[in-house]
């Protein structure tokens, strides 16, 4: 692990040396969020992706003009659950390349920015979020609404 913390500190170091722990945790998650995207992307079948989406989504329109036949639901409940397997299927091979790196790096970021207490404050304490918010959940945010606009300026189902 000391080699991997050594690696990504060399890695990420003027970000974390010279930019405050707010900006620096905002630019790591979006250029990891973008690493995750692109690998997706190369990584799986887009067509097919797109193709199944349709659809599920075609078969989830059925659903709810169907939701008053019961047999007619189950049938087209079953055909919508077998494409959403396959769908899965595609994610996967991904999912597994990226995985590990993902751990890796959140034992990272934890012993990185752990210290800083909370990445963003707001001076005064809520019921259930305290005073602010701490690198995970900075990071979460961060990488929710990269992902959404890189996926959409990226085209990636």
């Amino acid at each position: 692990m000391a080699f991997l913390k050594g690696l990504f500190d060399i890695l990420f170091y003027p970000l974390v040396q010279y930019l405050p722990p707010q900006v620096s945790l905002i630019l790591i998650s979006f250029l990891i969020t973008l690493l995750i995207t692109l690998s997706y992307k190369w990584l799986s079948n887009q067509q097919a992706i797109k193709s199944l989406k349709d659809e599920i989504k075609l078969l989830q329109e059925e659903l709810k003009k169907n939701k008053d036949d019961k047999d007619k639901f189950a049938e087209i409940n079953k055909r919508a659950m077998s494409k959403n397997l396959e769908l899965m299927k595609h994610s996967m091979k991904p999912t597994i390349f990226t995985f590990i790196p993902i751990i890796l790096l959140f034992s990272w970021l934890r012993v990185t920015y752990l210290p800083s207490g909370d990445i963003f404050s707001w001076g005064f304490k809520l019921p259930f979020f305290g005073t602010g918010i701490g690198w995970l959940w900075t990071y979460l945010l961060t990488s929710l609404i990269a992902n959404l606009l890189l996926r959409k300026a990226l085209k990636v189902y």
